[in-house]
């Protein structure tokens, strides 16, 4: 068994890029082989930059999930992409995801010009290939291999878990030999009161319709573990406007007594611990163009 003091040991960082919603969470789920990351069918789901760890014996990869890569509209989509792209700075090596069309980078060719720029090793994830014909894909490859001198090009499906393989034996071999950066068995560098936050979230976007998760921010504010009894966990619902509010309660309390169920039984299973769950609504205007409290809410 090799020692994390092997000269044969590999570590580094490895950033997963890309558009909204183009598989990136999914991706580090699946190669983690753990529901880390918070996934859901809209775009724009994840804020953070998040990180993940997957360590075997002769290797650690320390993956850095991050928002979407897009034009942004406010505050809190700036602080997003700056997320982003602080961390394929600091990779080692930047996993640029797509789906499988010829166009892709004709949506945002600057994308291509900062990496280039950034002089970082960039192997190219064609992700979502079994929503295609396989034939289709061919040009696909030969369009992207023309715009960018890629280290690499693996077309994957990572919600099915094929060429996932592949990519793995890709990333090796593109790491540094060094020790460990975190002690193994270590995930993330998160707390729980974190992932308990962002399942409270994921719930609002799989609850409710297209306006209302945009114009939520969750922010936990106890998280307590007691013994003999169950955790205690307090959070804030944030949203923009009193019509959200209403739905977020609903009639009679309904809507958040659902939210809450299904965010307690995510938490607990996440934890292995029952929990008392909390949950309150609070109005805060335009709080997506304000920093500071998007930085008070903890949403970057």
């Amino acid at each position: 068994m090799s020692s994390p003091d092997d000269q044969d040991f590999i570590s580094g960082y490895v950033a997963i890029a890309g558009k909204p919603n183009v598989g990136k969470s999914t991706l580090l789920n699946k190669l983690l082989n753990y529901p880390l990351s918070i996934v859901t069918p809209r775009p724009q789901t994840t804020r953070h930059k998040l990180l993940g760890i997957l360590s075997e014996d002769n290797y650690q990869v320390i993956f850095l999930d991050t928002p979407g890569l897009m034009v942004p509209r406010y505050t809190l989509q700036k602080l997003m992409l700056k997320a982003a792209w602080s961390a394929i700075e600091e990779a080692d090596l930047v996993l640029l995801m797509i789906e499988p069309s010829p166009d892709q980078f004709d949506e945002q060719p600057y994308v291509l010009e900062r990496l280039s720029s950034a002089g970082k090793r960039v192997c190219l994830v064609i992700n979502k290939i079994d929503l295609i014909p396989k034939p289709d894909l061919l040009p696909v490859i030969a369009t992207s291999a023309e715009r960018f001198d890629f280290e690499e090009i693996v077309p994957v499906s990572a919600l099915h878990a094929d060429g996932l393989k592949k990519l793995k034996q890709v990333i090796l071999s593109r790491l540094p030999r060094q020790p460990p950066f975190y002690p193994p068995g270590e995930l993330t560098d998160r707390p729980q009161r974190f992932f308990a936050g962002e399942i409270i979230r994921q719930k609002v976007f799989e609850q409710f319709g297209e306006e209302i998760p945009y114009s939520v921010a969750v922010s936990v504010e106890e998280y307590k573990e007691r013994e003999g009894s169950k955790d205690y966990i307090k959070a804030l619902i944030v949203c923009e406007r009193e019509s959200q509010k209403g739905m977020l309660i609903g009639k009679r309390g309904e809507a958040i007594k659902r939210l809450g169920r299904t965010a307690r039984d995510d938490i607990e299973a996440l934890t292995g611990r029952s929990v008392f769950l909390e949950l309150r609504v609070e109005v805060v205007r335009k709080w997506r163009k304000e920093e500071e409290r998007i930085r008070r809410l903890g949403q970057v």
